[in-house]
């Protein structure tokens, strides 16, 4: 029996292998949300239950949070790789709910001019992406009776909630969890129908804050005019972060640790297929907005930004309510590159805030400090060539290492913790609306994820 076989045994088991993914959709774990507990829960519940149909010895394992999934097969084998794959089954929430064209836990098989898609939170980010790996193990071992070397499974809960349980976790099973290699599926295709490997990621830090200005909301009748109002103040702070003419941060500092992009990898990256157009109109926009002198490819993959994600205060009700509020608030994320810092980040970024204050004024920051560094791999290691030339068989187009504008701490974390390379390998498209309403994967990217899967186990064996 050969690979053929396998990948004969993926395309007849589509259907049930999509119902399968289905039913794990429907289940609301939503990570982020005390309410979606017992939801969490059932998730983790039905990873086990469905690792356990295909041999795999797999247990949840309590946390101080969400539960972790983890199992292990062919410990018995002697001489070949043992692969650790990695992926979360939690989910961001819906809102705003309103702007769903379906329930989005009622997923749904939809036909659009990119062909079919799988509709539903979580299609995409992760579960979707998960089970390709499941699915091809479901596959091989279907027909094989065996599975082609060691596996662990690790599943989190936590993902979308900053991951509090996962160090500790990793930390205290450390010798059950290190592997030869990580195998992550949480990234998306540089281009729709162009296999990418994912070289590098941004890391990514948190940090709020909010201006409190008069002790109590005010009339703006009695104090509109002498009155500092947080609102305005806070509008001002922020436009300070940046310079419009450049599109470049203006925070003091803000660019140490960042390096310029090799010009070798630059024309690697010119040539992998990306569609600049397509990328923007998926967005709605007829231009890039960020720094100038920097193609799309090196703004999303290469060089840092700080984002304001949130400015509220005062009234948001109906009508009309006549006040300056006595507190403006305001959350912002930084993703960084290279040897960026982000604790020290975090200081340059308080100290910039807190010089623009005026006279009764006082800003107070939030402590739930979050913040991880950037992520380069170590793309010299055998197996990521032949899992580049095994996803280049199965597309059918040149495989490529490219780079990726979001965080995904778990690949810094298995070589901090665990010392151990991870490899990234994704199928989403930009298009897919991960974090949006109206999430989606293609049905074509869940079919050949698994059979690329397949072909990367049988590659790293060989």
């Amino acid at each position: 029996m050969t690979l053929e076989n396998v990948l004969a045994q993926i395309d007849a088991d589509l259907s049930p292998a999509t119902e399968r993914l289905m039913e794990l959709l429907r289940i609301q774990s939503i990570s982020t949300d005390p309410a979606y507990k017992p939801e969490c829960d059932k998730a983790a519940d039905w990873l086990v239950a469905d690792l356990l149909t295909i041999g795999i010895r797999a247990e949840k394992r309590p946390t101080p949070g969400h539960p972790m999934v983890v199992g292990h097969v062919g410990e018995d084998l002697n001489d070949v790789p043992h692969v650790l794959f990695y992926g979360h089954y939690d989910v961001q929430p819906v809102d705003p709910l309103d702007l769903w064209d379906n329930p989005p836990f009622e997923p749904k098989l939809e036909e659009t001019a990119n062909g079919t898609v799988i509709r539903g939170r979580g299609a995409s980010d992760d579960k979707g992406q998960l089970m390709t790996f499941v699915e091809a193990c479901r596959a091989w071992k279907a027909v094989h009776g065996t599975l082609p070397c060691r596996i662990t499974f690790f599943f989190e809960g936590e993902e979308e909630s900053g991951s509090p349980s996962l160090v500790p976790f990793m930390q205290e099973n450390a010798a059950e969890l290190k592997a030869d290699l990580a195998l992550i599926c949480d990234t998306s295709m540089v281009s729709r129908g162009v296999p990418s490997i994912s070289s590098q990621l941004r890391g990514m830090l948190k940090d709020e804050f909010t201006l409190v200005g008069p002790r109590i909301d005010l009339h703006s009748g009695h104090y509109g005019g002498p009155g500092l109002n947080p609102l305005r103040e806070i509008s001002r702070i922020v436009a300070s972060f940046y310079d419009e003419e450049t599109g470049k941060v203006a925070v003091d500092g803000f660019y140490e640790g960042v390096h310029e992009v090799p010009v070798d990898q630059l024309r690697q990256w010119e040539g992998c297929g990306f569609e600049e157009k397509e990328y923007l109109g998926n967005a709605g926009y007829t231009q890039a907005h960020g720094e100038k002198d920097y193609s799309i490819l090196e703004q999303q993959w290469a060089r840092p930004t700080l984002e304001v994600n949130g400015i509220w205060g005062g009234y948001n009700g109906a009508g009309s309510k006549t006040v300056i509020p006595s507190e403006a608030h305001c959350k912002i994320t930084c993703r960084l590159v290279g040897d960026m810092d982000p604790d020290a980040l975090r200081h340059k970024i308080r100290k910039h805030v807190e010089a623009r204050l005026k006279p009764d004024t006082k800003v107070v920051w939030d402590n739930d400090l979050e913040g991880s560094g950037a992520s380069v791999m170590n793309i010299t290691r055998p197996e990521f060539e032949s899992a580049r030339c095994a996803l280049s068989d199965e597309w059918q187009r040149e495989a490529v290492f490219c780079g990726m504008g979001g965080s995904i701490p778990i690949a810094g974390f298995f070589k901090s913790v665990l010392d151990m390379d991870a490899m990234l390998v994704g199928y989403a498209n930009e298009d897919d609306a991960i974090h949006s309403p109206n999430e989606k994967y293609d049905l074509k990217s869940f079919h050949k994820g698994i059979r690329s899967w397949a072909r990367i186990l049988d590659a790293l064996t060989k």
